[in-house]
């Protein structure tokens, strides 16, 4: 018997990491108009943002439904296995909900979790029950770690243009059209599971400077934990040069950072060119 790790696309694990370490992903739905594409199935994540760019329509998201969690947990139990179940915050989206339902059948052989995180927050949850899954952890004890250990990881986010926010109502078109004219980069992360904007920076220098800032004044990165880095849109230019400005925070730690593209779950609602860093922040104890 094996313990299992299964999460949803919203991770934005990539195919090799999930391969290498039997990760099961889930994908998520993703509709232009009346055509539904399966996350990183029909669909690639550079094909979304190649359509997304080219299309006036602003697309739709689509929760994973319990049957969808049902099919792959019949599978664990005939297996005599057991899961972790991660998934994109419970605030964000219906999915951990469903998966709660869908594992009311399978009492103590499916463990579902809420990330209360997105993209590089709640993959680096998932690989965090890599490692503990890889040290022999059942999976009631993987899942309570996560539990207690969620609350520690950091995601910050810049974004480069208001104008998907806009799209989505979040923010006003007048707000979007004076906030592009100057070059504001809305800085942003997750608290409660709920996305939170924290600050804008008059273009991107000084929104890596905010990144940078946010992450030594928020207790620094536990290089212990797995970390996590993503960028949306078609090239990681942007993403490149956060990580050359923000070198001294990585270079004495760490041979090289993770990068991965954000796939269309989030980026329908951040759009092109944004980048993203998550962490497990230090515990005092590591601090003192």
């Amino acid at each position: 018997m094996s313990v299992k790790i299964i999460t949803d696309s919203a991770a934005d694990l990539t195919a090799e990491y999930a391969e290498a370490h039997a990760v099961t992903v889930i994908a998520m739905t993703t509709i232009f108009g009346e055509t539904e594409y399966v996350e990183g199935v029909t669909i690639t994540h550079h094909e979304f943002y190649e359509k997304l760019i080219e299309d006036d329509t602003l697309p739709k998201t689509s929760q994973l439904a319990p049957h969808q969690f049902e099919s792959v947990y019949k599978e664990i139990d005939a297996k005599g296995d057991t899961a972790v179940v991660i998934t994109l915050s419970s605030k964000l989206s219906g999915t951990y909900q469903n998966a709660v339902i869908a594992a009311s059948d399978y009492e103590n052989i499916i463990f579902p979790v809420d990330s209360l995180n997105a993209t590089v927050g709640e993959q680096v949850l998932v690989k965090r029950a890599v490692i503990l899954a890889e040290e022999g952890k059942s999976a009631s004890e993987i899942a309570a770690t996560l539990c207690r250990e969620r609350s520690r990881v950091r995601l910050i986010a810049l974004l480069d243009t208001l104008e998907y926010l806009k799209k989505g109502g979040r923010i006003s078109p007048t707000t979007a059209f004076v906030g592009n004219m100057l070059s504001i980069k809305p800085v942003v992360t997750v608290q409660d599971g709920e996305v939170v904007v924290i600050g804008k920076a008059r273009g991107s220098k000084k929104g890596n400077n905010m990144l940078i800032e946010y992450i030594n004044e928020h207790g620094g990165v536990d290089f212990h934990y797995p970390i996590a880095l993503g960028y949306t849109g078609l090239s990681d230019n942007l993403l490149q040069k956060y990580m050359e400005d923000s070198r001294a925070l990585w270079t004495d730690a760490i041979d090289r950072l993770p990068v991965c593209t954000v796939g269309s779950t989030i980026g329908t609602h951040v759009g092109p060119g944004a980048i993203a860093v998550a962490y497990f922040h230090r515990e005092e104890s590591r601090i003192l």
